[in-house]
Order: structure tokens, then C-alpha cells, then sequence
């Protein structure tokens, strides 16, 4: 099965019992559309560091890892288009209701997923960071506000090789964070398609990085550096 593809299934099935009905339409609609390079980059990191590592018993971490990315964009989406001030007396806002309401479900719902991993700790610490990040944002210069945004990217794949990496191993070295956060950096607020992203000869690099790390301390988390 394709990673994307056990990804999106994965994601789905964590989101599953969420009622009411249209909420979790819109859940399943905003997962039909999403890369799920987060996700993916969970799935490649593990098989990096162990070849032979049951993905379907992965699908849970990568699960987690996209719904919080997914959670934080959609508040940050909302953050900068702020739909209520745009709404006249009359307007329904039941729509922008909703998509605040899904943010906080698909945060909540992929901490879940992780709270009993290695990972639950960076996963906390991601989600302050971007708040720190967006609240900072208001009164950043015009030029520190696209860095501040895309930080999110940048710990959103930390994250991932976390999750990845110590589903199998030890939690990734130095070296290997900092190559997570290089791939994040081609990204403008948002993810391409998987595979554009997460290659084989990024599975490859990411082996050789944790291999050739093996030595060093292990990094729990970016968010503050």
C-alpha cells in the first residue's frame, strides 16, 4: 500500500467516531485534499532506520503527527483570513464556526495518538511553539512574519522523524533534525505532494544521517532553538 495512501486511512480512522455528522464531513473533506508528507516523512524515517518495520503498526504515529499539522494549519489559515471580521450581521458563520471547532479536534485527536509515545513530549512542545510564533507574528517586522509562519513546517517534520525514528531506534541525532527542518524550508506555508518531498534517496539520507549520528545526544526538541 502507498504511504500516502495508508496515511490518509490511518488519519480517517482516528477521526472516525467524531459526531456531530457534518463536522466530521468536513474533517474527511480537509483530509481528502492534504498532502500527507508529515505523515509519510513518519512512515520513511522508521523504515530508515529499521528496513523491515511493520508500517501498519506505525499508521497510528503517523496518524498523530498529521492531524496536529493539519490542526495548526487550519488555525493559522484562520488566524490570517480571520473570517468573522468579514461577516455582516446577517451572514451565517456557521462555517467558520466549524473550522475553528475541527482545528481544535484534530489537535486534540492526534495528541491522543502520540500521548504514550516517545514522541508525546515534542508533540506538546510543537504545539507551544506555534503559539508562541503566531503571537509574536501580530507585531513582527514584515520580515520576520513568513519565517515565523513557516516554523511550523520546520518542527511538523522534527516531529515526524521523531515519531518515526524512535518507533524503532533511539530518537534521532543532531544531524538528522537539522536535515528535517532543511526539507520543511522548501516549503511556503504548506506541503507539496508526498512524494515530492519525501523520495527514496531521502530515505536514504535520512539512514545514513541517523547511523552516522549514532554518537551523538539525541535532540527531543527544536521549538526553542
Amino acid at each position: 500500500m502507498d504511504n500516502a495512501v495508508r496515511a490518509r486511512e490511518a488519519a480517517r480512522e482516528a477521526l472516525s467516531d467524531i459526531e456531530p455528522d457534518a463536522l466530521r464531513a468536513a474533517l474527511d473533506e480537509r483530509l481528502d485534499t492534504a498532502s500527507m508528507t508529515p505523515a509519510v516523512l513518519t512512515f520513511v524515517s522508521g523504515r530508515a532506520v529499521e528496513p523491515n518495520v511493520d508500517l501498519n503498526g506505525m499508521a497510528e504515529r503517523a496518524a498523530g503527527v498529521q492531524l496536529i499539522y493539519e490542526g495548526l494549519r487550519l488555525t493559522r489559515q484562520l488566524a490570517h483570513e480571520e473570517p468573522w471580521v468579514t461577516l455582516d450581521a446577517a451572514d451565517d458563520d456557521t462555517d467558520a464556526d466549524l473550522d475553528i471547532l475541527a482545528a481544535d479536534v484534530l489537535v486534540s485527536r492526534g495528541f491522543y495518538l502520540l500521548a504514550r509515545t516517545e514522541a508525546a513530549d515534542h508533540a506538546v512542545e510543537t504545539v507551544r511553539a506555534f503559539g508562541r510564533d503566531q503571537t509574536r507574528l501580530r507585531s513582527a517586522p514584515e520580515g520576520e512574519r513568513q519565517s515565523l509562519d513557516s516554523n511550523l513546517e520546520v518542527n511538523i517534520c522534527t516531529l515526524a522523524v521523531v515519531a518515526g525514528t524512535t518507533a524503532v531506534g533511539s530518537p534521532p541525532p543532531t544531524a538528522l533534525v537539522e536535515y528535517a527542518a532543511e526539507l520543511a524550508t522548501r516549503h511556503d506555508e504548506g506541503f507539496s505532494a508526498a512524494a515530492e518531498t519525501v523520495s527514496e534517496a531521502t530515505v536514504d539520507r535520512i539512514a545514513a544521517l541517523y547511523r552516522g549520528g549514532s554518537g551523538d545526544d539525541p535532540v527531543t526538541s527544536t521549538a526553542d532553538r
